[in-house]
């Protein structure tokens, strides 16, 4: 039986503990024994000291003084350790490394190459750290973005939001993350390929793009209401660099939806809007969002805020300079009536025999946005068109001869140069006849560097607006819903 219970432990517990034999036994029983009769010893002797020194004590013509020198000398003793423990804590030299434990047999063994030295600091050191802006497709399957994630943890990437696009196979799941200074766009694409990511794309980011979606696309939607302008501006911010194009009474060009880096948005009007950004296919989520812009915008019908500023020029002219819409076509047609041959070739770049249908596309809030200046009797002597061409901006300018040479020209400039930069355009550019000394100075007066391309006779200004932003005044003192 004692030897069966063996054979059964042994066979349970990995490292089993040998029982002890007879002679072992009884040399534990001699080892107790001694113990005992030393501590009994030790409890004599003590006893018959402390009789010796109460009796010195008591009897003894000088036992407060012993006792007094006896409490000073465990004061000192008391005092010194302290300060030699304090000092040999504080000042001592380091103690020996310990040994490392050896590995099991059955465990990993250490690796001889170098670990890499961990990011120094916390995470959320903004001065060590990067955003990336990261996206990857991955398959739709449990454990997928798991993987991703637990990559990004091991190289210390934090991630500060994520969004995902399901697809008819696959997800596309975007990242914002904060990563490493020392790590590169080739390593994070890298890290997420290991992952099980593909098709991956990467760009850095900056502190505008942490509002998330929802926030996001309610804001863009607050300023399509707002103004019929901010459409194309809003799908440009929606998506981010994109190409933005909108084809008059074409919407049977293609069929709507997405194909790859295009983007087809049919209008009930008849118009069609195409996107396109090479460096990114879009996904049928980002179509639902553009297709719901584009369907506010459309219920709304055409909206221009009511904004305006007075505007008074040396001479004591008192003008008003606002928002132009479609219901100013007749007096705009009549100051191009009053307007000479050669200001109108100017700034058409030729003839007008066709002003009625120019008006029409350029006071359309979908097109861009158009400022007037108004006299106190109504009339209109001066007109403004901002027009949204990719990510950039044309401008243009009209002034009535007789209203010529009083800044008219510049102060629309400036607001019309202050709006793409509120829009997030930073460069907007003007063509015209290289004779047209006039709106070179004007296009001088923005403070802002600009580019000169001649061709044929045909002068374009790029004005590069960023330089520029503290000169240029604000476009209007109140905005209704801003």
């Amino acid at each position: 039986m004692e030897h069966t219970e063996q054979l059964t432990t042994t066979g349970t517990t990995k490292n089993p503990t040998p029982t002890p034999s007879r002679a072992q036994r009884r040399g534990a029983r001699t080892h107790r024994w001694r113990r005992d009769t030393v501590e009994l010893a030790a409890v004599f002797l003590s006893v018959t000291a402390a009789d010796l020194v109460a009796k010195v004590v008591v009897h003894g013509p000088e036992g407060p003084v012993v006792l007094a020198t006896s409490a000073v000398a465990l004061v000192a003793t008391a005092v010194f350790h302290s300060w030699w423990s304090h000092r040999h804590q504080l000042h001592g030299p380091p103690a020996p490394d310990a040994p490392a434990p050896p590995a099991a047999a059955d465990g990993p063994q250490p690796s001889e190459e170098p670990a890499k030295e961990p990011l120094q600091g916390p995470l959320h050191d903004f001065e060590q750290t990067s955003l990336w802006r990261v996206r990857t497709t991955v398959q739709d399957s449990p454990g997928s973005l798991a993987r991703v994630c637990t990559a990004f943890a091991e190289q210390q990437v934090n991630i500060v939001s994520m969004q995902s696009h399901p697809l008819p196979e696959g997800a596309v799941d975007e990242f914002f993350v904060r990563a490493p200074r020392s790590l590169t766009r080739a390593d994070l694409a890298a890290l997420v390929a290991a992952a099980g990511g593909h098709d991956i794309w990467s760009a850095p980011a900056d502190a505008h793009d942490l509002v998330d979606v929802p926030t996001h696309v309610l804001a863009l939607a607050t300023r399509t209401a707002l103004d019929a302008a901010e459409l194309p501006i809003a799908l440009r911010q929606l998506f981010g660099q994109c190409t933005i194009r909108q084809y008059p009474g074409a919407a049977g060009r293609g069929v709507a939806g997405v194909d790859g880096h295009v983007m087809r948005l049919p209008v009930p009007s008849g118009d069609l809007i195409e996107l396109s950004r090479p460096q990114l296919p879009f996904t049928p989520t980002e179509f639902a969002r553009a297709q719901a812009l584009v369907e506010l915008d459309t219920l709304l019908g055409p909206r221009v805020p009511d904004v305006s500023a007075r505007l008074t020029l040396p001479a004591g002219a008192d003008l008003t300079v606002r928002r132009a819409d479609a219901g100013d076509k007749a007096a705009a047609l009549a100051m191009h009536r009053r307007c000479s041959s050669d200001t109108l070739r100017k700034r058409y770049h030729g003839p007008v025999r066709d002003a009625d249908r120019y008006l029409e596309h350029l006071l359309d809030a979908r097109h861009g946005q158009a400022l007037t200046v108004e006299a106190a009797d109504g009339r209109l002597v001066a007109l403004g068109h901002l027009m949204w061409d990719d990510d950039s901006a044309e401008v243009a300018v009209l002034v009535e001869d007789a209203w010529q040479r009083r800044g008219l020209g510049l102060d629309l400039m400036r607001r019309m140069s202050a709006l793409a930069l509120e829009a997030g355009v930073e460069t907007v550019y003007a063509v015209t006849q290289s004779s047209n000394t006039g709106l070179i100075a004007t296009m001088r007066k923005l403070a802002a560097p600009l580019d000169y391309q001649v061709e044929e006779g045909t002068l374009v200004i790029t004005a590069h607006l960023a330089e520029a932003a503290e000169e240029l005044p604000v476009p209007w003192p109140t905005r209704p819903g801003r």
